[in-house]
């Protein structure tokens, strides 16, 4: 039975690779990407070969939690059901490191926009029996500093993405825990450390590992049936086995925390 999938940041790195997984098995994808010109040319490689299913497009800076609100509009206007939602798309470094909303942008790519769209395409994921949301985490987790989580301080690039990674991780846990099997099932995934992302390129100056290996695990977790039990769990693929995240995550009252912060400041 082929699906409908949603990947976001799917124009390079393992979000272009987990797409062309997708695509290449027949499923419907659902391609988004910041720039609409390497959106097309992706979506006209991925369909040109015609031996892939649907491919479709949508453009959105996830900088913007008004671009989200549109992205999410949109999708739920022209499917009628969403069966995953990978929210894949993440920043490290970056020349802009203060959004138009007023949040660190690490934070408001890698926490708010993949918590937002989630909020919005909930119900649509729910039309669909066993659909996922499937969330790239990372191996780099630190606690969370509400106040710049909320844009109110300001961090280095590398202490913003692990706290901004661990934040990801938290919501998942707790969104799970509080929607109790009603809805999608929702997966943390470390795809692998140092892979060769434009990501790690840019943060660490190295070419990396094999992309496929984080590609091949966001595949895995959005289809296989290994996945299907794993509400609310963090699978760590350094490690190649569903393992226990930064302790912060598995604290009920400083996940919580997060995800009250989060949603007061996108109720503004």
């Amino acid at each position: 039975m082929t699906k409908t999938i949603l990947i976001t940041g799917a124009t390079d790195g393992i979000g272009l690779a987990t797409a062309r997984a997708i695509a290449a098995l027949g499923h419907t994808v659902l391609l988004h990407g910041r720039n609409s010109e390497k959106l097309n040319a992706v979506q006209m490689d991925l369909t040109r070969s015609g031996q892939v299913g649907p491919v479709h497009s949508y453009v959105a800076d996830l900088s913007r939690m008004e671009e989200v609100e549109n992205l999410a509009r949109t999708v739920a206007d022209n499917h009628q059901s969403l069966d995953v939602l990978i929210n894949n798309a993440g920043v490290y470094e970056t020349p802009v490191t203060r959004t138009v909303d007023g949040l660190d942008t690490r934070f408001a790519v890698n926490t708010f926009a993949p918590y937002l769209l989630t909020r919005r395409l909930w119900t649509l994921l729910s039309t669909a029996k066993g659909s996922r949301v499937v969330n790239l985490s990372s191996a780099a987790q630190s606690p969370v500093q509400i106040d710049a989580l909320l844009g109110k301080s300001t961090l280095s690039a590398g202490a913003a993405y692990a706290q901004s990674k661990l934040a990801l991780t938290m919501w998942s846990s707790e969104m799970a825990l509080a929607s109790d099997g009603e809805g999608p099932t929702v997966i943390a995934v470390n795809p692998g450390s140092m892979l060769g992302s434009k990501m790690v390129k840019q943060a660490f100056g190295v070419a990396g590992g094999d992309i496929s290996q984080g590609a091949d695990i966001l595949v895995c977790a959005a289809l296989s049936g290994e996945f299907a039990e794993a509400d609310g769990k963090f699978f760590d693929n350094d490690t190649g086995k569903f393992a226990s995240p930064h302790p912060d995550a598995q604290d009920r009252g400083k996940s919580k925390a997060v995800m009250d912060a989060i949603d007061g400041f996108l109720a503004k």
